[in-house]
């Protein structure tokens, strides 16, 4: 199986508009689908590729043109300084899960298989999935249930974890699934459940918080006209990134000069969000939920 399937892969890499000769960042390596297709628009250009996962050094791409970072694309602009790069021409980001990722049974994503409650993008770091499910208050829970799952029982959600983690530790995948099958909707179990791994993932990553510090320093790192393309898959990303490309703050606050222009540092170059064809989706059930935008640097 492959490691990864790119989603919209030609509209993403095309929305960068790339300058053969250009400086570009793929800030979410994964198996290097969209790195092979941005270095195939390149002369004596430079990419620099983003990963914390350990798993992703196997996909590094054999080119000089090629530089691997293996860390949280949170930092990024200092590990671009590290390599005298100040300014960039485009910047690639396709946030969320790769299948890479679902489909290996170890890492504790998906509720399908039975594993320990894991879901750390890197390895390295503390905090897991089981340490979020036992050790957090109902409080803590239910927040972030309601937040980062948009799940309207997040409470309901909440109390039936502690009830049931006071006999006994949740320690699997399916011991959560099990616990929460009392509050699970019938017929949409899947994508209860879905919603449940989605908000524990995000937190357990942080995930919120470093999509907002990433965008914050697009601002810095971009060239003028340079472009950045950004691949969500679930609203609260897709809001995020919608806000800051439409205003250039995180808060999505609209600042608007003396003759009523919207001020932002970004040039919208899709207006209507970009999704994927009938013909991608049958391929890749993962492009389902994805959403596109591109914006340019003024």
């Amino acid at each position: 199986m492959s490691y990864h399937i790119p989603v919209l892969l030609e509209e993403s890499v095309n929305g960068l508009n790339i300058k053969p000769n250009g400086i570009y960042v793929d800030l979410t390596f994964g198996g290097g689908g969209h790195s092979k297709k941005i270095l195939e628009k390149l002369d004596n250009g430079k990419l620099f590729g983003f990963d914390q996962d350990a798993d992703a050094k196997k996909n590094i791409i054999n080119d000089n043109r090629f530089v691997f970072v293996h860390h949280n694309f949170k930092f990024f602009k200092n590990f671009l300084k590290f390599y005298n790069v100040d300014k960039v021409d485009g910047i690639l980001a396709d946030l969320g899960l790769s299948s890479h990722h679902i489909n290996n049974p170890d890492r504790g994503f998906s509720f399908r298989f039975d594993a320990e409650l894991d879901m750390r993008m890197n390895r390295e770091s503390l905090k897991t999935a089981k340490d979020v499910i036992n050790n957090y208050t109902q409080e803590q829970l239910s927040n972030m249930f309601f937040k980062y799952g948009e799940l309207r029982n997040s409470n309901k959600i909440s109390k039936v974890i502690m009830k049931c983690r006071d006999n006994k530790q949740i320690s699997t995948t399916f011991d959560l699934v099990n616990a929460l099958k009392s509050v699970a909707p019938y017929k949409t179990e899947n994508k209860f459940y879905a919603q449940v791994f989605q908000a524990i993932r995000i937190e357990v990553n942080n995930e919120i918080n470093v999509l907002k510090d990433m965008l914050i320093q697009t601002l810095e790192t971009l060239k003028p006209n340079g472009r950045i393309s950004v691949i969500t898959y679930h609203s609260l990303e897709d809001r995020l990134v919608k806000n800051f490309f439409r205003s250039g703050n995180i808060d999505g606050k609209i600042e608007k000069d003396f003759y009523g222009n919207i001020k932002s540092p970004f040039k919208l170059i899709n207006k209507k969000v970009i999704t994927a064809n009938e013909n991608e989706i049958k391929q890749n059930n993962r492009a389902r939920s994805a959403k596109l935008r591109i914006a340019e640097k003024n």
